[in-house]
C-alpha cells in the first residue's frame, strides 16, 4: 500500500474528475522501499501531460482557493 499524502490524493482526485490522468511520484515511499531515509518526508510530485498542463494549473488554482 502506498503512503501518499492526503493532499496529493485530493489533487489526484480533482484532476481525474476533470479527465486528467496524473502520475504521482512519492520519493518518501521509494526511499522507504529501498531501505533509505528521505530528506523531505511526504514530498509527492504530480505530473500531467504537457497538453493538459494549463487546465491542470487552473484546477489547482481553484482548489487552493477553496
Amino acid at each position: 500500500m502506498e503512503a501518499i499524502s492526503i493532499e496529493a490524493l485530493r489533487i489526484k482526485s480533482k484532476l481525474k474528475e476533470n479527465d486528467i490522468i496524473p502520475i504521482l511520484k512519492d520519493e518518501t515511499e521509494s526511499a522507504r522501499l529501498a531501505g533509505f531515509g528521505s530528506p523531505q518526508p511526504e514530498l509527492v510530485e504530480i505530473f500531467v501531460n504537457k497538453d493538459e498542463e494549463e487546465k491542470a494549473l487552473t484546477l489547482m488554482t481553484q482548489l487552493n482557493k477553496s
